[in-house]
């Protein structure tokens, strides 16, 4: 039978502190907390004056009770100075005097020490890429000891008698080998006298644990010790201690070891070897000379021997390097989304010139495919689905070079606007640009100054978000969040297509406007299709939520064509956005009927129309913004017709800013299924439209981009795209259950917080916003629609009482159209003339002789008679609009609205000149395009009601596409 310690007997080193708290809970019980006060409810006297304290873990229920070792020898009289008569000495009580016990205690324990020197290049690259990650997002901070505390909790795997204690059993030696590790923090405490000691708390069955919950022990152990708030479970049943005498810059140690332990490993200082201290830092970077930590294990002879303890520092020196996985543990617990670096020998001929002009040339290349493919191992994803993966050209190893390159010194090409960087620093700007929760893909851009503009606004860049910024976002985010939740409270089981997942929108579109009324931009056009369309009405454009509530409750026209139940979604809306600055921008958003982006032609159409009517060529003061699905972006040919009109002369708005609300799903197909490009977005590479990716769980990310966006399209007038990743809270509508395709997805996304809470998170975290002043602008706003839904109802009428629309019913009166012979002469005056000097093609001319020869005998053909339509239309001062694929000329060679010198190839349109006060004649033609085309011009007619606006197809049967525009659009118009 084993010897049984006393009950205090697991507190090893702590025990100073047992004897100080029982001190406190006798003079007063209130004094200490509850965990003290339930240790301490039958803690007897003798207890604090028996045996010498043992350090051990109590041990699990299948295994004996670790016995106290024998009692340390009594001091002789020659081991203690005694003072002479002219000194006073000073009793050690307390603390101190428990000091002195368990070192005394600890002469009985024969140990023995080994030391290994671990090179600490690897353990610094990795921890700086983990803390530039979490600085990044949640906050918090790695430090050494975390990462070699939990190296050396992994080598007790590898090495389990290093986990074992001695002890006696029924008075003989024996040994008790720990299940578990309780690994032991040596924490420096000063007290409040000024003196020091120390405190040796555990992380309990550290073993079981991964990194990030050993991180989050650890750190609370800390604020616990630094807190007074540590309790007696806290400091019980240690079995192995970490000591780190490094931080006050200690090289090594051999501390001792308490009874009941089987090892305590020290850490040195991490710092150059002392020979190269004062050695200039750059010499040191081209020999590749590392910062050095001496390890030391010391431990109990009796039960361990040796070469076990030198294969466990050996152990611990491996893991440090990156072996058995090690950092891609920790990078995968943390949820960093990149692989850690690698340990390499270094390669680094300092006397070979080529070799150097080798490593210059592979770090050009590096830069180079940062910004061309930067974009593949950004942390785009808040779903984490996929493991962090390094593309090989993203990777310097390709290039042969190494950790030990870091710190070397390089030919940038301007990165930054610095010329000369350490390849760590350049590495840490390229990474910044183009691989964290943004990535941008441009580099298929033809134009340099494109790119280059985009370089200089991502490269180098310290991107800072005050506070009036980050509560703005914080405003928008609640109240995305506040409207989704409050109607699915209201409307349980309603379709409402919810924007939950994708809330960082409502702050990207509201940047966007804002950006655009500040520049005092005359108007913007939007178009979407239903998911998130009652989120933008109410939070964008300012649709009125009695409006909205009005429509869930049932108070719609009852002569609308798709009755009550869906035509909230597809019905426009027209509203007034301002901006913090006080500035008014107009904002439309355009109906749309469930296909999806057959918007986008119409919206484009609805802008130019705009454009035209302010009558500013080359302002584009009217922004076309279009918010896509990714599916539907990839999938639906109307999209390459829209995206292909953006630069024709006839179609050109000044380019577009395209908002993918990317849920990485198309109602239940996965992207693998429903696309083969890499991104739903690839196919605006067709008119090298820059695209910019951003992670949907990074609001502030999102508005930069949503800036930078806008910025560009004002710069170079020209398409942009935002592809930004969230995901589907819910099913395509509320009622669907997406699991029965998705059990893996939203299995994830079930675990995942809103995007509201993240940030909230970050925020109080950063300390820049209290909870509870997040809390109270959610419940504000919360209350606000609470408020307009009993408006509502208060308001709602008993029964509907607005008259459907009367129908014309037999022929419609006579209209006269006709024009007198003098202003037919004039236009076909106009019509048979030229500028001077222009040089009408030999052919045509004989063509207009026989047209000229016609109308003096009183003929008119079809050709001519349309021209005469035309030109007394526009004369009338109506505005014509005309389009088509070969309209200007005429399919059948016979319109020819526009000529072309034969000589020069200068334009001249006859029917512009009519007369100086004419209406608008435009003629344009049109790529091939059917359901593109008939959509932008259906929009433009929206907008310029007073317009003759046509698409002509080229041939009868070229119409057959461009039927459904009609149809959808008429049945989701409010103005049929």
């Amino acid at each position: 039978m084993s010897e049984t310690p006393g009950p205090s007997s697991s507190f090893g080193p702590n025990a100073w502190l047992v004897d100080e708290m029982y001190e406190r809970y006798v003079a007063d019980p209130e004094s200490v907390g509850e965990s003290w006060k339930e240790f301490f409810a039958d803690y007897r006297q003798e207890m604090r004056t028996g045996p010498v304290p043992v350090v051990g873990a109590a041990p699990p229920p299948a295994a004996p009770p670790a016995p106290a070792p024998q009692p340390a020898p009594t001091p002789t009289a020659a081991a203690a100075t005694h003072a002479s008569e002219s000194e006073d000495a000073e009793p050690l009580r307390g603390a101190a005097a428990r000091i002195v016990l368990n070192m005394e205690a600890s002469l009985g324990v024969p140990t023995a020490t080994s030391f290994r020197d671990v090179p600490a290049k690897l353990l610094e690259v990795n921890r700086k890429i983990i803390n530039g990650y979490l600085g990044r997002t949640r906050g918090g901070k790695v430090s050494f000891t975390h990462l070699i505390g939990y190296a050396i909790v992994k080598a007790f795997e590898s090495m389990p008698v290093m986990k074992s204690a001695y002890a006696l059993v029924d008075g003989k030696p024996g040994v008790v080998r720990h299940e578990h590790v309780n690994l032991g923090l040596a924490v420096d405490v000063e007290k409040s006298d000024g003196g020091r000691t120390l405190l040796v708390p555990a992380i309990k069955q550290a073993d079981t644990l991964e990194f990030r919950d050993f991180y989050a022990a650890y750190e609370e152990l800390i604020r616990k010790v630094r807190s007074n708030k540590i309790g007696a479970d806290d400091l019980a049943g240690v079995t192995a201690t970490l000591t780190n005498p490094g931080t006050v810059g200690t090289k090594q140690s051999v501390p001792r070891l308490m009874p009941g332990q089987g090892v305590i490993i020290g850490v040195g200082s991490l710092d150059y070897p002392a020979q190269y201290q004062a050695a200039d830092p750059k010499a040191l970077a081209e020999l590749g000379v590392s910062k050095v930590m001496t390890i030391t294990s010391t431990y109990d002879h009796r039960i361990i021997q040796g070469a076990e303890s030198g294969m466990f520092l050996k152990k611990i020196h491996e893991l440090l390097l990156g072996a058995d996985e090690f950092y891609v543990e920790i990078f995968r617990s943390l949820g960093v989304p990149y692989e850690p670096a690698l340990w390499k020998r270094d390669e680094n001929p300092n006397d070979s010139i080529e070799e150097g002009i080798r490593k210059h040339l592979a770090v050009n290349t590096l830069v180079n495919m940062h910004r061309v493919r930067g974009h593949l191992i950004a942390d785009l994803d808040p779903l984490k689905v996929k493991e962090p993966d390094t593309h090989p050209e993203l990777d310097p190893i390709t290039y042969g070079l190494t950790i030990w390159d870091l710190d070397r010194e390089f030919l940038t090409g301007g990165v930054g606007g610095v010329d000369r960087m350490p390849l760590g620093d350049l590495l840490g700007v390229l990474r910044d640009a183009y691989c964290r929760t943004i990535g941008v893909e441009y580099m298929h851009i033809q134009e340099p100054e494109q790119k280059r503009w985009i370089q200089e606004r991502v490269e180098g860049v310290k991107v800072n978000i005050d506070p009036l910024e980050q509560r703005h976002i914080l405003e928008k985010l609640n109240a995305a969040e506040a409207f989704e939740k409050f109607l699915a409270t209201k409307y349980v089981g309603a379709k409402r297509f919810g924007l939950e997942g994708a809330e960082s929108a409502i702050p990207l579109l509201d940047a966007v406007l804002e950006c655009a009324a500040d520049v005092e931009l005359d108007g913007a056009v939007m178009g979407m299709a239903h998911r998130g369309r009652l989120n933008v009405l109410a939070n964008i454009i300012g649709k009125s939520l009695p409006q909205i509530f009005g429509e869930f409750e049932g108070h719609v026209d009852p002569d609308m064509v798709q009755g009550s139940g869906d035509v909230k979604y597809h019905l426009g809306a027209k509203g007034t956005f301002r901006s913090r600055g006080g500035n008014l921008l107009d904002v439309e958003l355009a109906a749309n009927p469930s296909h999806l982006e057959a918007v986008d032609p119409v919206v484009e159409g609805m802008a130019r129309a705009m454009q035209d009517r302010i009558n500013r060529p080359g302002t584009y003061t009217v922004l076309p913004l279009l918010i896509h699905g990714d599916a539907a972006f990839a999938g639906q040919g109307v999209v390459a017709e829209t995206l292909n009109l953006s630069d024709l002369k006839g179609y050109r708005t000044g380019g577009t800013i395209h908002l993918v609300i990317n849920n990485q799903l198309g109602f239940t197909t996965a992207p693998e299924f429903g696309r083969s490009s890499v991104y739903a977005t690839d196919v605006a590479k067709m008119v090298q439209a820059p695209i910019f990716h951003v992670n949907g769980d990074d609001p502030e990310a999102c508005v930069r981009v949503a800036k930078l966006a806008f910025e560009f399209r004002q710069a170079f007038n020209i398409d942009v795209v935002i592809d930004m990743w969230c995901y589907r809270r819910h099913g395509h509508n509320e009622g669907d259950d997406p699991s029965y395709t998705q059990p893996l997805m939203y299995r994830r996304i079930d675990e995942r917080r809103s995007v509201r809470k993240l940030y909230v998170e970050a925020l109080v975290r950063r300390g820049d916003i209290t909870l509870d002043e997040a809390e109270q602008a959610l419940s504000d706003f919360s209350t606000k629609l609470q408020g307009a839904l009993d408006q509502t109802r208060a308001l709602a009428p008993a029964t509907e009482t607005k008259a459907a629309r009367p129908r014309q019913i037999g022929v419609l009166p006579h209209i006269e159209t006709g024009v007198d012979r003098a202003t037919l002469e004039h236009v076909f005056s106009v019509l048979d003339s030229a500028p001077e000097g222009f040089t009408v093609h030999p052919k045509l001319a004989k063509q207009f002789d026989q047209r000229r020869q016609m109308w003096q005998d009183g003929e008119v053909d079809w050709a001519l008679g349309e021209a005469l339509a035309f030109g007394t239309l526009v004369k009338e001062k109506t505005d014509i609009r005309f389009a088509g694929q070969d309209s200007r000329r005429g399919t059948f060679s016979h319109r020819h609205a526009v000529l072309i010198d034969y000589e020069t190839g200068e334009e001249h349109a006859p029917l512009a000149y009519i007369a100086p006060d004419q209406g608008k004649f435009w003629i344009y033609d049109s790529s091939l395009s059917e359901y593109a085309a008939m959509g932008f011009e259906y929009g433009y007619s929206l907008v310029h009601r007073e317009a003759l606006v046509l698409w002509e197809a080229q041939f009868g049967d070229f119409h057959n596409v461009a039927q459904p525009i009609i149809d959808q659009f008429l049945a989701a118009s409010e103005d049929k």
